[in-house]
């Protein structure tokens, strides 16, 4: 079977705070031949992770590099690894893929009133700025 794994599925698996669910999580994910995680799911599960149970950044990018490479898990790999590296420098996953996703459809600039992302940005070689009139 191949699914792709929705963000609630994968916070169970993960966090194993409902012990039914992540048992049955679990063993979803380890049965699948595909289990396809899409960017969107992604960013949440980072968000989810951080805000709602509390981990660290170094936390997220460690579960997200475990997910990354599963035998089993299909992903945009370059969009992924520019939102891990990005959590790793301290800022979001999701600005990260954003960042990457922008670069992929002819973008040259990130902009941002998130000061800390645009700090990262440059910091990790990208063009980035705030918003100006």
């Amino acid at each position: 079977m191949r699914i792709t794994a929705d963000t609630n599925v994968l916070v169970r698996a993960i966090t194993g705070d409902d012990e039914d669910q992540a048992r049955a999580a679990q063993a979803e994910l380890a049965r699948a031949e595909l289990v396809a995680l899409t960017l969107p799911t992604l960013c949440e599960l980072a968000w989810v992770l951080g805000k709602g149970y509390r981990h660290s950044h170094a936390e997220i990018a460690s579960v997200i590099r475990r997910l990354i490479g599963s035998r089993n898990v299909r992903i945009d790999r370059p969009a992924a690894e520019c939102g891990w590296a990005n959590l790793e420098a301290g800022g979001d996953f999701a600005d990260g893929v954003i960042a990457y996703e922008g670069r992929w459809l002819g973008a040259n600039m990130f902009v941002s009133f998130d000061s800390q992302a645009v700090r990262l940005m440059e910091a990790q070689g990208g063009a980035a700025r705030t918003p100006r009139n």
